[in-house]
């Protein structure tokens, strides 16, 4: 079995480095201070939280389609534009399950949760991406821009 399977299959998405720490706003808050913060953060998305209870997820596609494609103002509650009941990823559970969530959700952010379902961090697509360079360096950094692209005869 390949290493990048093998790893997938066994290590958990605890054991990551560099995940990043949640940046949580509660239900009420607007999607102006929403947005402020994940500029300032460089963050895709932030998490909606009652107290410690996650309760939805407000990322960039939902700024685009729920609020600005609707014309809706930024002073809009982030209850009102949030994704409800974000699918997540337990600290405990395998890299390869939080790849696989993410693929048939089509999802590039995951909450990280506890296994008493705290919020501990969120998981990128860009961080899953570092993980399988980081296991085939080769295969990754030594791609074309465009895999069917063929190198042309110098002429010169």
């Amino acid at each position: 079995m390949p290493l990048l399977h093998r790893n997938l299959r066994r290590e958990k998405v605890g054991q990551l480095t560099d995940l990043k720490n949640p940046l949580a706003l509660p239900p009420h808050a607007s999607v102006r201070e929403a947005v402020r913060c994940m500029q300032e953060r460089r963050m895709g998305c932030v998490l909606v939280c009652e107290g410690e209870k996650l309760v939805g997820i407000f990322t960039e596609r939902d700024l685009l389609r729920r609020v600005l494609a609707l014309g809706k103002p930024l002073s809009l509650v982030l209850r009102e534009c949030m994704t409800p009941n974000p699918v997540t990823v337990r600290e405990s559970e395998t890299i390869g399950t939080a790849l696989r969530r993410m693929q048939q959700g089509g999802y590039r952010h995951l909450p990280v949760v506890s296994d008493v379902g705290t919020p501990v961090a969120i998981l990128s697509i860009k961080r899953i991406i570092r993980y399988i360079a980081e296991h085939m360096p080769e295969l990754v950094y030594n791609q074309p821009p465009d895999p069917h692209q063929v190198q042309q005869e110098y002429g010169g």
